[in-house]
């Protein structure tokens, strides 16, 4: 055998001895501890839907979730986030996670308020007499009550987020009083409680998508909208509404869900480092989202945006009525009332 042969026949060995050791480091099973081999199952992938862009917060702490079950469950969950409405907005993604077309969506409450009809209490006008009144509801018996009410829908529910105060905002005419909103078209969320605000204010209430609400402003077929300062500069609002009052006519929380199907498919364990997650997320997220709130407001008004301060004691006169047109959450108003 020649020397050159021989030379062949030994690199063609090692070539196979190398494959072998990359296969063997990359096999898809492990040891259990007991010296038996067993199968190493492919990560749980979780997609998340989200209608706001990549610099806010709410996108954010989302990311930060992302990482958190990552990282408590060794990898073995994942979480996809898709954010700017790629996968439809509020309303279809709270359908796509009930029916478990769809893992997880954050969305605001006064949306999800339309299937989980006992989330309309939260939605309601000037409800919340503080952040501290807000987060004592929220995070006390009341709102873990409610939020325990999700899984009636095919839903599961892991605490509620800061979604700012919301005011109006407008492109030509400024509301400096509760006068200056008869007749102007408002885009408002898609629900009954927003609608019958808007109407009870004099506004012509005009629900559409918020991916819509944009080139609605700048077309003239809105004249104003309504949203807090992070949503307000996040999403551009303020670069065709130059006058935003401060009225905070609504401060509904935000929730992440899931869908009850596919979190009964997880074990134990990987359900508990979820929670941990949201719960840690929750966190990042109302701090993020409170320090981002000023920093918004700072920059649209240097961009041109003038800031007004209303009477709001007309504004909350006007909607009064709407309480009335909710018999079924008296009780629960009455002991969020106590709580103040």
């Amino acid at each position: 055998m020649s020397k050159k042969f021989k030379s062949l026949v030994i690199a063609i060995c090692l070539v196979l001895l190398f494959n072998l050791a990359a296969c063997s480091n990359n096999s898809s099973v492990n040891s259990n501890g007991n010296g038996e081999q067993e199968e190493k199952s492919e990560p749980i992938v979780l997609r998340l839907a989200e209608n706001q862009p990549d610099n806010n917060p709410v996108t954010i702490a989302m990311n930060k979730f992302a990482e958190l079950v990552n990282e408590k469950t060794n990898g073995e969950v994942k979480v996809e986030i898709y954010a700017n409405a790629q996968l439809g907005e509020e309303t279809e993604n709270i359908e796509q996670v009930q029916a478990g077309a769809l893992d997880m969506s954050r969305v605001n409450s006064v949306a999800l308020a339309q299937t989980v009809q006992e989330l309309n209490v939260f939605t309601l006008p000037y409800i919340f007499t503080s952040q501290e009144h807000k987060y004592n509801v929220l995070d006390g018996e009341i709102g873990q009550e409610v939020l325990s009410k999700l899984e009636d829908y095919g839903l599961v529910g892991f605490g509620y987020l800061e979604a700012g105060s919301r005011n109006f905002y407008t492109t030509k005419k400024p509301i400096t009083s509760l006068a200056d909103l008869k007749g102007q078209k408002v885009r408002v969320q898609p629900s009954e409680v927003s609608i019958k605000m808007a109407e009870l204010l004099g506004a012509v209430p005009t629900p559409m998508n918020y991916g819509e609400v944009f080139s609605a402003l700048q077309t003239g077929v809105i004249d104003g909208a309504e949203n807090d300062f992070v949503s307000f500069y996040t999403s551009g609002h303020y670069e065709v509404a130059k006058h935003i009052t401060l009225d905070g006519h609504l401060s509904p929380p935000a929730l992440l869900i899931m869908s009850k199907t596919v979190w009964d498919r997880l074990s134990t364990v990987h359900q508990e480092a979820i929670i941990e997650a949201a719960n840690e997320a929750t966190e990042f997220e109302r701090k993020a989202m409170d320090d981002f709130q000023g920093e918004s407001r700072a920059e649209v008004e240097k961009a041109g945006v003038t800031v007004y301060e209303v009477d709001v004691k007309e504004f909350q006169e006007a909607v009064a009525p709407i309480y009335d047109s909710y018999p079924e959450l008296k009780e629960t108003i009455d002991r969020i009332r106590a709580l103040n």
